[in-house]
């Protein structure tokens, strides 16, 4: 058993009563007993977000006795982004927010999380399903840099990026689909910065929320960059133009 997983009913309302913080958790779909919707009434008191999934999922990651129930425990507490921004603005600092949008590889995350605490990013959005874990594994891929940046999982990033919006943080999306370089456009402002998953890139309905879209220019054979070489190269741009 990973040090992240427990499974089974009372070991996860037992995680509950101590106050662990959860990543994620796997409910197979159609169980129905008062042990489970008691369990799945606790996890709403907490705002925990509940994935239902067959069997065949749960039984991939673990043949012990699950009882169809599954968690992910973090090895980090999460924030709210309501909070997080005010506390920025209060402090004098200029905000630099980075949004990852289905980012699901576990190296990737930890990379990412690794140069973006090094730069003085204050906070990293991520969403509640389709995102990489933030586990032991995360934690040991950004050596340890999880325990230093603020996390925010929120139920909806398209909404959370109009939040940002609307406190005056410009949104920038490191796309290929623009003819925008990164270097011609101005990162001094109050920021976001939003990369999107290893397949296919930024959410369409993120997009439409852009400020500005940029890439970086190519110039090999190879048409596109690892995402957390490509989220590096951006996020070193903003620290360059506001040194």
């Amino acid at each position: 058993m990973k040090n992240d997983l427990i499974f089974g009913i009372h070991p996860v309302l037992e995680a509950i009563a101590s106050q662990k913080t959860f990543d994620k958790v796997f409910i197979q779909n159609g169980l129905q007993s008062e042990n489970i919707r008691q369990l799945k009434y606790e996890l709403h008191l907490i705002g925990v977000h509940i994935h239902y999934v067959p069997l065949e999922k749960l039984n991939r990651i673990t043949q012990k006795n699950h009882q169809g129930v599954l968690a992910f425990i973090s090895p980090v507490s999460f924030y709210s982004l309501e909070q997080v921004i005010p506390e920025v603005f209060e402090t004098g600092k200029t905000p630099l927010v980075l949004v990852l949008d289905r980012l699901t590889d576990v190296r990737n995350f930890g990379a990412i999380t690794r140069t973006a605490e090094c730069v003085g990013v204050d906070a990293i959005v991520i969403g509640e399903s389709m995102a990489a874990p933030v586990s032991a594994d995360s934690m040991k891929t950004s050596a340890g840099a999880l325990l230093n940046i603020k996390i925010c999982k929120e139920k909806n990033l398209a909404k959370s990026i109009e939040f940002l919006k609307s406190s005056g943080l410009k949104v920038v999306c490191a796309t290929e689909k623009t003819q925008t370089y990164l270097y011609d456009v101005s990162l001094t402002e109050p920021l976001v910065i939003v990369v999107g998953s290893e397949e296919d890139g930024i959410s369409k309905n993120i997009l439409e929320l852009a400020d500005e879209k940029v890439k970086l220019p190519m110039y090999g054979k190879t048409d596109s960059l690892n995402v957390s070489v490509a989220c590096g190269a951006v996020l070193y741009e903003v620290i360059r133009q506001r040194m």
